[in-house]
């Protein structure tokens, strides 16, 4: 049986953040899609799990190089063409999905009565200590 560390694939400090703006910088429609603050909290929210999951699919389906110092297992999967269209696509549907689905003056927050309530819990906690 191999032990943890031999199998362990570094998924820390990885650039999903900086890939998704990389594609939206690259690509203004999606700017255009996610043009209210509601709208880009979401586009992000979503485009970040949706491209992580490309990627661990990506890494699942093909063998990769061992780290070298010189790429991770992003890079080198980006590196591919074919993989970079699969993630960019991914980004664009998430955008246009956003579009679609989330009004651009919905409430960024929680409404009035999702507040009080909360302000009644935090008053029985502080109640009861």
């Amino acid at each position: 049986m191999t032990r943890p560390d031999e199998v362990w694939i570094p998924l820390v400090d990885e650039p999903i953040g900086t890939i998704v703006a990389q594609i939206q910088a690259e690509h203004a429609e999606i700017g255009q899609l996610v043009d209210s603050p509601q709208r880009l909290l979401a586009f992000k929210t979503f485009a970040y799990i949706r491209v992580g999951l490309v990627l661990g699919e990506l890494l699942v389906e093909n063998d990769i190089e061992p780290y070298n110092g010189s790429q991770t297992w992003i890079e080198q999967l980006l590196g591919n063409p074919e993989y970079r269209a699969r993630v960019v696509e991914e980004v664009q549907a998430v955008a246009k999905q956003v579009a679609r689905d989330i009004s651009p003056d919905a409430p960024v927050g929680p409404d009035e009565a999702a507040r009080e309530r909360f302000r009644d819990f935090a008053r029985r906690q502080l109640e009861q200590s």
